[in-house]
Formats: structure tokens, C-alpha cells, sequence
């Protein structure tokens, strides 16, 4: 079986995520495709998991609560996604609560132990347009979460613009304005109640229906490789084994900014198998008595793969493997 498609669902608090879901679940149902779902609350309360466990067999529901899985839950994420995977679906979704950062969610994603299972197909934000406008004020004397509802939407493959309906013309542009300052690529809609189209959205590239506006090697390429990903936030894995050192590795690192966001990976250096974690422009190396393969992983957006991909073979003479 090959890797299993993940998709994520992002954006604030009250924007529709959970309404997207239930569409998306009836889909598969009428396509006969096997989801499986991870949602993810901040308190102890499971507020929306009832509504979906209905929609789904039980074994195919995770719920992680009283918490965030890109901070304090974060080293949950892979034992819940495990249980998932045993099931065998053909797709997970992750619906993350209102304040998580969706690049946190995708490093968790490269995890040694999810690395030959699964992979990140899209990122979804729904952004509100009523309040979307007024969380920079709002949230004023919390930067971190200012931060965190501007990186929702950058790192979005596909922005949700909703409750279009409780907004006027005027403010609608003021929404446009505000999204494409931090995304000026990705596609949106703007919408009520969560209603897209979404066959061409999640399902059209895979269970049937062609893609459209392909050229012929595009197409051609796309048939050799279902599990292609159209993520903007792309994950390389680069296998290490050699040993290296901490000025090589950071200094490889550099050379991807701004679009690397992190990296991480045990790596084998001069004092012995170290666990190098990298946010923005800290770089932290931690002794380790990881015993495995030795690799590196980079994330970011739009990174160029192929680039990487030869710089790491010219200077560390190794094979890489690109993870979709």
C-alpha cells in the first residue's frame, strides 16, 4: 500500500472547519473512499467529534483534546496518527484547533515513524470574514497568535474565504486586500456556510476525474505518480550516513532561507548522534541515543526540491529521497 494523503484544515476559531468536514466525509461516503479523521480540541470538552463520530466507523475517529497538537500535544500526534493507520484508510483528514500552526502540524508529520506511511497533500484555511479584519487589534497584545492567524493563512494551498454573507462589498475587499498581502498565490473562494466545490478541491486529482489544465509530460507524470503532492509546504527527507559536522549542517541550512521554516533530524556528528532542531534562525543540538537511520528534514514553502536535493548529494555524497 502506498503512502496515505493527508489533508489539513486550518483557520481561526469559528471559521467553518468542522462544517467543511462533515462535507467532506458525505463525499466520501457517496465515492466509497475510507476516511479517517484526527480532530484536535483545545479544552476537555469534545464540542464537534459527536457530530462526526456518526459519519464515520469509530475505529476512524481520533480525538485529541485539552490541548494543541503544535505545542503542548504535539508528541501525541504520531501515536494517535499510528492508530489511525492501522485502520487502513485511503485518507486522513485533521481538522487543528483555531490557534494551531499549521507548520507545527506538518513537522509532527515527519516523524521517523510516519515518514514511509503518509504525507501532507494540501493545507486548507477557512478564514471568517466577518472577524477576520479584527484579530490584529484584538489579539494586539498577543504577537504569537497574531502570528499564528497570519501563518494559517501563508501557508495555505487553498484559502476558504467564509460568512460572506454577513459582510459588505466593502469589507469583502478589505479581505481580499488583508489575504493576499499574506498569500498572493494560492487559490480562493469565497463562500457561505463552507459550501465549495469539493470534488475539485480534494478528490478530482485522485479518485477520478482529470486534472485540469495539465500539459501532456505534466499529465504524463502525473499518471506514474498518484501520490504526487501539490502541498506548498513541501518536507525532504535526506538520509545521512556519513558523519558530518554542526557548522556543515547549519551552514546547508542557510542557504534555503527565507523559504525554509524548520528543519530537524538525528544527525552523526564528531561527539556522536545529536538531535538538531531548527525554528526560524535558532538552531538547537541535543546529545541523543537514537540508534536509527541518521537523516535531515527540511520544511518549508515552495521550497525548490530538486536544488536541495543536488546541494545535499555534493556535499554529503549521498543518495535523497524526496518525500511527496
Amino acid at each position: 500500500m502506498g503512502k496515505i494523503p493527508v489533508y489539513i484544515l486550518s483557520g481561526f476559531l469559528g471559521s467553518g472547519k468542522t462544517t467543511l468536514l462533515k462535507q467532506l466525509l458525505h463525499t466520501c461516503s457517496e465515492k466509497n473512499i475510507n476516511p479517517a479523521v484526527l480532530m484536535n480540541e483545545i479544552g476537555k470538552t469534545d464540542t464537534d467529534g459527536e457530530s462526526i463520530s456518526t459519519m464515520l466507523k469509530n475505529s476512524h475517529l481520533e480525538k485529541l483534546l485539552d490541548g494543541c497538537m503544535c505545542c503542548n500535544k504535539k508528541d501525541e500526534v504520531t501515536d494517535y496518527l499510528k492508530a489511525l493507520l492501522s485502520r487502513k484508510p485511503e485518507v486522513i483528514f485533521i481538522e487543528l484547533t483555531g490557534v494551531a500552526d499549521p507548520e507545527e502540524v506538518v513537522d509532527s508529520l515527519t516523524e521517523p515513524d510516519l515518514l514511509p506511511l503518509l504525507y501532507l497533500e494540501k493545507v486548507i484555511t477557512i478564514v471568517d470574514a466577518e472577524n477576520v479584519l479584527a484579530y490584529h487589534s484584538v489579539f494586539e497584545s498577543d504577537r504569537e497568535l497574531v502570528r499564528t492567524t497570519k501563518k494559517q493563512i501563508y501557508v495555505a494551498d487553498y484559502l476558504i474565504i467564509n460568512k460572506t454573507d454577513l459582510v459588505s462589498e466593502d469589507k469583502k475587499k478589505k479581505v481580499e486586500k488583508l489575504v493576499r498581502k499574506e498569500n498572493a498565490t494560492s487559490p480562493s473562494i469565497y463562500t457561505t456556510f463552507s459550501r465549495v466545490d469539493v470534488n475539485d478541491i480534494f478528490f478530482r486529482n485522485r479518485w477520478g476525474g482529470k486534472r485540469e489544465a495539465l500539459t501532456r509530460i505534466e499529465e504524463i507524470n502525473y499518471k506514474k505518480n498518484s501520490s504526487h503532492s501539490f502541498s506548498r509546504i513541501k518536507s525532504i527527507s535526506l538520509p545521512l550516513t556519513t558523519q558530518t559536522t554542526t557548522k556543515q549542517i547549519e551552514k546547508f541550512l542557510k542557504r534555503w532561507k527565507p523559504h525554509l521554516l524548520r528543519a530537524k533530524g538525528y544527525l552523526s556528528v564528531k561527539e556522536g548522534i545529536y538531535l538538531m532542531q531548527c525554528v526560524m534562525n535558532r538552531v538547537n543540538w541535543e546529545p541523543s541515543t537514537y540508534n536509527g537511520q541518521c537523516y535531515l528534514v527540511v520544511i518549508g514553502v515552495n521550497l525548490n526540491t530538486k536544488e536541495i536535493k543536488e546541494e545535499w548529494e555534493k556535499n554529503f555524497e549521498i543518495p535523497v529521497n524526496v518525500e511527496k
